[in-house]
């Protein structure tokens, strides 16, 4: 052993700098818990209460007894305000390290996944991720569902600009769930089993929730606002009440971190598969 013994702190201090300063990179496995109690010459709890430091701060993932920690994916804090695509490719950028891959979300429309899934298909496609499988399950409002946003301010009772604006969305809605379908067929391109799901809810969520591989879920509040919208190419602006997804605060919880967050992981999860299976399927396209 070496002779110079190291507090938790000390070893958490060296750890933290090789992973600031990219000796450790993100997705890397760090030693087991014996190893790295042999190199410092400590007690395997003080390399846990080192470890466990590192996960407060956000560095590693995956820290527990039985198999070695994970350095985590670059990603903002979650105690920012940021943009909710910025946000959410980061986490996803990291969920896609592992073997088999799940995305469950639920949304008002998948205009966040969307562009976010299409960040990590770069990545894919670079060869800095290669995951066996991927699997998405998106949650969105069915066809015959009114749309609550956007709506025409001050109040138009015309009700054929309300039909108008309602079908312009929800033809959004199938533009985005297609070029998803295309970005899965990308993926087979690269030998990865890949596969994305709709099914209907039956009303328009006012939160928008992800789960990424069963261990972490974030969430956020859609921002309702003001914004000019062109109902069709050339008609001119209105002003209308809208939410924006992209501007939303996606706010992280870990089930490795127990306690609140995981009692957190696990409920969204239960109430997950309950909608999921509740709610008719509205068309499945993969690889």
């Amino acid at each position: 052993m070496n002779g110079n013994k190291k507090s938790s702190g000390e070893i958490a201090d060296t750890l933290r700098e090789r992973i600031r300063a990219g000796e450790l990179k993100a997705g890397e496995r760090l030693p087991t818990q014996a190893v790295l109690a042999e190199t410092y010459g400590v007690e395997r709890g003080t390399v846990r209460e080192a470890l466990r430091a590192l996960q407060a701060d956000g560095l590693l993932t995956h820290v527990s007894k039985g198999s070695p920690p994970r350095v985590a994916g670059s990603r903002p804090d979650p105690g920012r305000s940021r943009a909710a695509r910025v946000v959410l490719s980061s986490y996803l950028a990291e969920a896609f390290r592992e073997p088999d891959v799940r995305i469950d979300a639920v949304c008002f429309t998948a205009e966040t996944l969307l562009w976010a899934i299409g960040e990590v298909c770069r990545l894919v496609a670079q060869g800095d991720v290669r995951p066996d499988t991927v699997e998405v399950r998106c949650l969105l409002p069915g066809p015959g569902v009114a749309l609550p946003y956007p709506v025409p301010v001050p109040a138009d009772d015309e009700p054929a600009l309300r039909q108008r604006i309602d079908q312009r969305i929800k033809r959004q809605i199938t533009n985005q769930m297609e070029v998803m379908a295309s970005l899965a067929q990308m993926m087979a391109g690269y030998g990865i089993d890949a596969k994305v799901v709709f099914r209907a809810l039956p009303f328009v969520p006012s939160v928008k929730q992800y789960v990424l591989n069963g261990t972490l879920v974030l969430q956020g509040n859609y921002r309702v606002g003001l914004r000019p919208y062109e109902v069709a190419p050339g008609a001119g602006e209105i002003q209308v009440m809208d939410v924006s997804g992209f501007a939303s605060s996606l706010f992280e919880f870990r089930r490795d971190r127990g306690g609140q967050d995981e009692a957190l992981v696990d409920d969204t999860r239960k109430c997950f598969e309950a909608l999921w299976e509740l709610c008719p399927p509205r068309s499945t396209l993969g690889s």
